[in-house]
């Protein structure tokens, strides 16, 4: 049943309600004047279509969610972004709103081309919280190696971890965020998991941050919605999908294969007692003289394989027990002093670009709205709407539209 002008009018005013904003907030944002507003949630005032859009996305909201026959107003993932806004600033705010927009906007343009994607989808784990920065490490080693071993991936590197990660039916994208955050996740209802990372880090910490992000896909998928901060590393839950994402990334299983191809046994001596329910039979071995303790050189080598940072590397290792604590020392201020670099020079090994972004997201949006346009699913203007949320301007999109055919006026 289509709702009534005051029941739009009423639900106006609950969304702007559950996403914490006064009609001041609203009309600045419309700029309209606040009586103006007033007005539209007392049902005085017909809201127009561009008006609804507008205040759907300050809210939050899917604009289908005023016209549906029903209409939750408990809180969405909004709430949770204005949380983590007080802590790193209100300019962060429009940042996360893009996003959850972003998100929608892809949704809304599969569902008019028919593309399904309820074939596909991450599963979801139950684990209980942790109540201990211990068990939160060793939850994500845990599903880590399990999810590995369901992906059948053994302990083979991830090779591209965003194209990974579509595989498993989550959005994924790109943009511009707050230097405090590293990626966010979206899980709310009606809407494809998405995983967003902040384009501006290194390509290596945009890595290990898309994992991250499929960890709490995984472990959180009760919440709506996940944000990590640099200022909230210390939490349980991102404690969990920190030791996921160097579990899942590098393996225990490949690194001692990578570190015995390279001619590294064991660390220190090993034994071992079978027990047959009478007798033991004990075996020793020892390593090879020389062949203890691993040098930077191999560090370069095992980070340039699974595709992570040296330092990263080296934590892994020492979590792993390969390395002692003062080797971890010794090797950590060896890569501060630049020798990483050095010998990743001196090897020719290529040189992670800091810039270098993955385009993919980009394309497919706009290869998406291009079509919709094209099965005159979305008029012209929208095309150039969609277009700019991913930084296509009007000039280029005209010149698109007329090299395919697609001109007005061809």
């Amino acid at each position: 049943m289509t709702p009534t002008p005051e029941d739009l009018a009423r639900r106006l005013r609950e969304a702007r309600e559950a996403a914490g904003l006064r009609q001041e907030d609203a009309a600045r944002h419309l700029g309209l004047s606040r009586p103006s507003v007033a007005q539209i949630e007392l049902g005085n005032r017909t809201v127009t279509g561009l008006e609804l859009a507008e205040l759907a996305r300050l809210y939050g909201r899917d604009v289908r969610d005023f016209l549906a026959a029903e209409f939750d107003p408990s809180q969405t993932v909004l709430a949770l972004f204005r949380t983590a806004s007080k802590e790193i600033g209100d300019e962060a705010l429009e940042a996360f709103r893009s996003c959850l927009y972003l998100a929608r906007e892809l949704a809304s343009l599969e569902s008019l081309l028919g593309v399904d994607r309820s074939q596909i989808g991450a599963p979801a784990y139950a684990v209980d919280p942790p109540r201990t920065h211990w068990q939160a490490i060793e939850q994500g080693v845990h599903v880590a190696e399990e999810e590995r071993r369901r992906l059948g991936l053994g302990g083979r590197p991830l090779w591209e971890a965003a194209e990974f990660l579509e595989e498993q039916g989550i959005r994924t994208a790109m943009l511009d965020l707050p230097d405090e955050v590293s990626g966010l996740a979206l899980m709310e209802r009606g809407l494809s998991p998405s995983i967003v990372v902040n384009q501006e880090h290194h390509q290596l910490r945009r890595r290990f941050s898309w994992v991250h992000e499929y960890a709490h896909v995984l472990l959180d998928r009760s919440r709506r919605g996940t944000i990590s901060l640099t200022s909230r590393r210390d939490d349980l839950a991102e404690v969990r999908a920190n030791s996921f994402a160097a579990s899942f990334l590098m393996p225990e299983e490949g690194v001692r294969s990578h570190l015995a191809d390279l001619g590294r046994g064991p660390a220190s001596r090993e034994r071992f007692e079978i027990f047959d329910e009478s007798e033991t039979v004990s075996a020793e071995v020892r390593p090879e003289p020389g062949a203890r303790g691993v040098g930077l050189y191999e560090i370069v080598l095992l980070a340039h394989h699974f595709q992570v940072s040296r330092t990263a590397a080296i934590y892994r290792l020492f979590n792993l027990r390969v390395l002692s604590q003062a080797e971890r020392d010794e090797l950590l201020a060896k890569e501060k002093a630049g020798q990483g670099n050095q010998i990743e020079d001196l090897l020719d090994i290529p040189r992670r670009d800091h810039h270098v972004a993955r385009e993919g997201f980009r394309l497919r949006f706009l290869g998406l709205a291009m079509e919709a346009y094209r099965r005159e699913k979305i008029t012209r203007a929208k095309l150039f709407e969609l277009g700019k949320l991913v930084d296509y301007g009007r000039e280029t999109l005209e010149a698109v539209l007329a090299s395919a055919g697609l001109d007005e006026d061809a």
